[in-house]
């Protein structure tokens, strides 16, 4: 059986509990995710109606091992 990652339009975005990270309290363009079934929906949270990317647990997973291995520090 193949898995088709869905798209983020095909979310009712308007029910997404998004959560915003501790760390990003005070800044105007935080980024927030939400865990939606078997994906995981990244934005901008300094407004509603930004870009929603969708991830994969396994795409999630290695984007946060680069980040706590340094992989994105520039």
């Amino acid at each position: 059986m193949v898995h088709i990652k869905p798209k983020a339009t095909e979310f009712d975005l308007s029910s997404i509990v998004w959560i915003r990270g501790t760390s990003d309290q005070q800044i105007d363009d935080p980024v927030e995710v939400a865990f939606v079934g078997e994906n995981i929906l990244m934005r901008n949270g300094g407004t509603d109606n930004s870009t929603v990317l969708v991830f994969t647990r396994a795409e999630w997973d290695a984007f946060v091992a680069g980040a706590v291995d340094g992989e994105f520090d520039q």
